[in-house]
């Protein structure tokens, strides 16, 4: 499945730095930027759940936040874009 993930991290702080460039280097591991603080991710259910778990661990739960948007198998239909950025593909290699 494909989801939109987005995120809201607190830099008022050296702390929310940091969780800042966490947060976004676990999120490259899964998918592709699409614009600063937004990730195309293609994963399975056990894929979704584990990213989620590492997630929890990385933000404050006080200051920041992490929303998710579900887009599902059948994607290509649902997104369309202007642009630079590309769509992920499914079925051939993906390079990270």
């Amino acid at each position: 499945m494909l989801l939109l993930i987005t995120y809201d991290v607190n830099t008022t702080t050296l702390d929310g730095e940091k969780r800042l460039r966490k947060v976004a280097k676990l999120c490259e591991k899964y998918g592709i930027r699409v614009q600063n603080s937004v990730f195309e991710v293609l994963v399975d259910g056990a894929q979704l759940v584990k990213l989620k778990a590492q997630l929890e661990k990385l933000i404050d739960q006080e200051n920041d936040s992490v929303r998710f948007y579900k887009l599902g198998n059948s994607y290509e239909h649902k997104i369309e874009t202007m642009g630079k950025t590309p769509l992920i593909q499914t079925g051939g290699p993906m390079i990270l």
